[in-house]
């Protein structure tokens, strides 16, 4: 893995990311080069440890978070906060 540093917005983007339910790990590696180990030791250096300890609970073996797990229902998710309000 080729690494190369993130600023504070790619930081809080991967982070966002990484919460999110249906982004799997391998779109943060393509949109940002870090691989789900790069993701986890992200995660674990800019959140508190408690919590570090949830989300690691809540992605740990969840199938929407590796795409060669997910149903091929699951699409691309758009947040809603993304959406455009009319």
């Amino acid at each position: 893995m080729l690494l190369r540093i993130l600023d504070e917005a790619e930081i809080s983007r991967v982070v966002e990311m990484a919460w999110e339910d249906r982004t799997p790990f391998e779109a943060i590696e393509l949109q940002f080069g870090l691989n789900q180990d790069g993701v986890i030791k992200l995660m674990r250096r800019e959140l508190k440890l408690s919590s570090f300890k949830l989300w690691r609970e809540r992605t740990h073996g969840q199938t929407t978070k590796h795409a060669k797990l997910r149903s091929p229902e699951v699409s691309r998710h758009k947040a809603n906060h993304r959406v455009k309000q009319f």
